[in-house]
Formats: structure tokens, sequence, C-alpha cells
């Protein structure tokens, strides 16, 4: 199983809280680990303007959209940019289906002058998983995968990401039931 470029969405019975109702875009999955960014949780709005004289960002990014999320539990204090692929550095990390990932300081600068790309997400942390833990939390019922376009990734609706994720599976995430089994 291949996760890269798709989405984990937790199930309703995860009970850790760093988890709970998350959308995580996996942005690497090998036999070493996997990779991935929360693109669900907002960091407090309050927050902006300390973090943005922080990037350097001190203008509206020339008419550009940021957004900035809580990417994981992992390296909080470590700044990822999602974004749309038009705008690729050396150090970008090329995931597919136009979608890639750069943390570099160049990237944040060009940002700062509108530079940046057209749809970007700032994250702060990363989800990560040693190898083949995210596959044994799959099977322990723990996440759905789905694949899903950029307009789903980039949407600034990020409060009711996680019910349009089980929308799009066509599944009730109350009618789930926090079991599994096997045939």
């Amino acid at each position: 199983m291949n996760l890269t470029g798709k989405l984990l969405v937790s199930m309703p019975s995860l009970e850790d809280e760093r988890f709970y109702k998350t959308v995580i875009y996996i942005c690497a999955h090998s036999s070493e680990g996997t990779m991935g960014i929360i693109i669900n949780k907002k960091i407090d709005y309050d927050l902006y303007p300390d973090l943005l004289e922080q990037l350097g960002i001190d203008k509206p990014l020339g008419g550009k959209k940021l957004y900035i999320r809580y990417g994981g539990p992992v390296e909080t204090g470590r700044g990822f940019v999602l974004h749309s692929d038009e705008v690729i550095q050396k150090e970008t990390l090329s995931i597919g289906k136009g979608v890639a990932l750069t943390s570099t300081s160049e990237f944040f600068e060009d940002l700062s002058k509108g530079k940046g790309p057209e749809n970007s997400i700032f994250a702060l942390g990363y989800a990560g998983w040693g190898s083949g833990q995210i596959e044994k939390e799959i099977l322990a019922n723990s996440w759905m995968t789905l694949s899903a376009d950029s307009k789903f990734l980039f949407d600034d609706e990020v409060s009711n990401k996680w019910n349009k994720a089980y929308n799009l599976l066509g599944v009730d995430p109350n009618k789930l039931s926090q079991f599994s089994g096997r045939a």
C-alpha cells in the first residue's frame, strides 16, 4: 500500500486527542515510515500577527491566501508549507497531483513577497509514524483512507473538513462501529 498523496481520516473512535477528528494529507510513505500534515486543525487566529511577524510576512502576500494550521505533534516549532506545485525549489518535495511540500526559509521569504504558490497551507509541526506503524493503525480501524483533489485539500473551510471527508467516502461517521473483523 502506498499512501503518498492520500488523505487519512480518523475514525470517530480514535481517542488520541492529538488526532481526534483529523484529516491528514500524507506527504511521504515508505518502508521507513510515514509523514503527513494535519489539514483541518486551525491555529488560533490571535497567534497570526506574531507568527507572521516572526516569518517576516507583514503584508497580505500579494492577494494570495496563507492558512496556518497545526500540522501535527512532531517538531511543532518547525514550519512546513503544503502548496500547489507551480512554485518549486530545489529542496521541495513533489508529492504528485499538483501538490508539493517545502520548508526552507527562502520559501517563507518568497511568500512574504507575494511570490509563493497560488494555494498554500502553512503548518507548524507534522504527523509521523515509524516503519509499518500506520499500516497497523489502519488495520486496527483507527483510520480510513481517501483520495481527494487539491480543491478539497486547499479549501479554506477547515472546521467541517472531517465531515466533508466522510461525505466524500459516502459514509456517515455516526454509524461506524469501532470494532473491525477479518473475513
